[in-house]
């Protein structure tokens, strides 16, 4: 049975197709869970947290590989076979998956996930796990001391 993304029509094929799984000669052994740190509701694309990374911080490229949108649709960041800039010391060895939001309309850390995110992550972080059999998965709040992804993702059936 072969899983689907819930993708832009024009990127269906693209994640298996078109080698968005193919890490090249990178180990992966972790799958890292983050929010984008913006409010519920706020309509965020990789282009913009792309712009974020590269004008605000000065980076390469935006530093996930996936990023989760409001609507499901699962947006292409960094390329697998290039190391994250998402989590510090592990960025060689994971992929790194953002979903848009993670904050309430205070600022707070909040699980903002829509159902349709919530969906297209399980998928997304399904077909990573097949790619890279015994990849575990952690939230960025297990390697840093942040409340990022605003969500236990532990205590998810991934």
């Amino acid at each position: 049975m072969k899983k689907e993304i819930v993708m832009k029509k024009e990127d269906s094929a693209g994640v298996l197709e078109k080698g968005w799984l193919d890490a090249g000669s990178r180990r992966i052994d972790e799958i890292i869970i983050h929010c984008s740190a913006t409010p519920a509701g706020r309509d965020v694309r990789v282009a913009d947290i792309r712009r974020w990374h590269v004008e605000e911080r000065g980076w390469r490229d935006v530093g996930y590989h996936f990023v989760v949108c409001l609507d499901g649709r699962i947006e292409r960041g960094r390329p697998l076979w290039k190391a994250g800039a998402h989590c510090m010391g592990h960025n060689s060895h994971s992929v790194g998956v953002c979903y848009v939001g993670g904050v309430d309309v205070e600022m707070r850390p909040a699980d903002t996930r829509t159902q349709q995110q919530k969906v297209a992550m399980k998928q997304l972080v399904g077909l990573l796990r097949e790619r890279f059999p015994g990849a575990r998965v952690y939230g960025h709040c297990d390697f840093a001391r942040k409340a990022c992804p605003s969500f236990d993702v532990m205590g998810e059936e991934w």
